[in-house]
């Protein structure tokens, strides 16, 4: 394997290092795709993320105590999202209950100062909670973002893995990690316990939403429905006090 110098690498080392780590391009790459909806095409996922790499090790500091590894999979994430972004592929309507749900969780929380449940949130926003369970599944592609990535571009990073990661010892990135652990922690902590257990599941066990159907004896369709209620509470949460996760 090929260990990175400070000095400038040779245009056949960065042609090697590009080759090496393709893989990890596909690999985020389909795992972001699993969440999308069919009519986006894994090779654009795959083309965007592979620019991303590729700005990863040409800007890579071996100085920065940050592993390229690490580094590459911050820049293809951000690249991969940042272009789904710009292209815009959700339907107007899907991101409009999206942003309805969203504003209804933090209005049901803020009048009775718990968590809500989905039939509370689904009263403020004035729909059956039949219709609302519908909009979770409708929107679930949709939250993509929510705990991937904050920020864009160059200043994203996986807020879960963030918050788990033990490969840097500056001072400000051990305070932000500790905090952003504190807060995704007692967010979840309040969690009715199937959400809670999905989002462990899906985020901290890696397992898809087929096998934790199976693990919890649920409908699929019922997984994601839990998975994308789980993911609009942190969302809601993380917009409210942690800082550039707005807009995601």
């Amino acid at each position: 394997m090929y260990t990175c110098q400070a000095e400038p690498v040779t245009a056949e080392a960065r042609d090697a290092l590009i080759m090496e780590h393709l893989p990890q391009v596909r690999i985020i790459a389909r795992r972001i795709h699993e969440r999308l909806p069919g009519n986006v095409s894994i090779d654009d996922l795959i083309s965007t993320g592979t620019l991303g790499l590729i700005a990863a090790i040409d800007n890579f500091d071996p100085h920065e105590n940050v592993k390229l590894k690490t580094y590459a999979e911050y820049r293809i994430r951000g690249a991969i999202l940042d272009g789904l972004r710009s292209l815009d592929w959700a339907p107007r309507e899907k991101r409009k209950m999206s942003r309805r749900m969203e504003a209804g969780l933090a209005a049901a929380e803020q009048r009775m100062g718990r968590t809500p449940t989905e039939e509370e949130i689904a009263s403020e926003i004035g729909i059956p909670v039949a219709e609302y369970h519908d909009w979770l599944v409708e929107t679930s592609g949709l939250q993509i973002a929510a705990l991937e990535v904050a920020g864009s571009g160059e200043e994203s990073f996986s807020l879960l893995k963030f918050a788990a990661s033990d490969e840097s010892k500056q001072p400000h990135q051990l305070f932000e990690r500790a905090e952003l652990e504190r807060i995704v922690s007692e967010t979840i902590g309040r969690m009715p316990v199937p959400e809670r257990t999905v989002l462990s599941l899906y985020y901290f066990e890696e397992l898809n939403l087929r096998e934790i159907a199976e693990v919890m004896n649920l409908h699929l369709t019922r997984i994601s429905q839990l998975k994308t209620q789980a993911i609009l509470r942190l969302r809601c949460v993380l917009n409210k006090r942690w800082p550039g996760a707005s807009g995601v």
